[in-house]
């Protein structure tokens, strides 16, 4: 979708509580991740925002909401305003963290720095709003408070979205492709692991006579010369 919701995080949470539409369907009206709508879902996001009606707000209709329940693959549709309002203008620079947020930059720079080492300082600088000194400390373990530091992931901590997270990610495989030689060794193919059958010996090809156990006792009383 090109144009999103008003307050699309408060439209997300209102659909969360009062309608029965799948996270994909949230999703894409609300202009988000579903990993986003999940964790609005789950609670670990967007704590603490009221829910914003956008059938009140006339942006859905409850018509709309009706049928994408009742059909999954339904895209619910931004209702067209009659007051086209200016687009804001993005701002260059570190991100803002919100105050309450910011004790757990640390731990999100951390999760960056161990599943994402392909990251520059400054995307991750873009994604939590942080500094490359701070970086620095805690890819060096040199940071105060290093031992108590714990990778948490921070689109479930509200740092960033999945979207800006996956475009970060994305750039960096781009820029410095995976060296197949430096992954170590890999698996042999199965023709080379398969164990052949051995071919029989020309002695093992015939099979054992059975043994003749009236044969075996008379020659055992040619031998002992007796008749019993």
């Amino acid at each position: 979708m090109t144009t999103s919701p008003l307050m699309p995080k408060a439209t997300a949470v209102w659909l969360v509580e009062n309608t029965a539409l799948s996270f994909d369907q949230i999703a894409y009206f609300c202009n988000l991740h579903p990993l986003e709508v999940k964790a609005i879902a789950d609670g670990d996001a967007a704590q603490g925002i009221k829910g914003l009606d956008p059938v009140q707000t006339g942006q859905l209709t409850r018509e709309q909401i009706e049928q994408a329940e009742g059909d999954p693959e339904f895209k619910l549709k931004l209702t067209e305003s009659k007051v086209r309002l200016p687009q804001p203008k993005s701002k260059k620079g570190p991100r803002y963290t919100p105050v309450s947020r910011r004790q757990d930059r640390p731990n999100a720079i951390l999760w960056l720095v161990r599943n994402h080492p392909e990251l520059k300082d400054s995307q991750i600088m873009r994604l939590v709003g942080t500094t490359k000194s701070t970086i620095s400390a805690i890819r060096e373990r040199t940071h105060w408070n290093a031992p108590n530091l714990q990778p948490l992931d921070p689109v479930t901590l509200g740092l960033c979205s999945q979207i800006d997270l996956d475009l970060e990610v994305h750039r960096a495989a781009k820029e410095k492709p995976i060296d197949h030689t430096e992954q170590g060794a890999t698996l042999l193919p199965a023709s080379e692991t398969t164990i052949r059958p051995r071919d029989p010996e020309p002695d093992e090809a015939k099979p054992a006579e059975e043994l003749n156990v009236d044969a075996v006792f008379a020659k055992l009383k040619q031998i002992g010369g007796k008749n019993e």
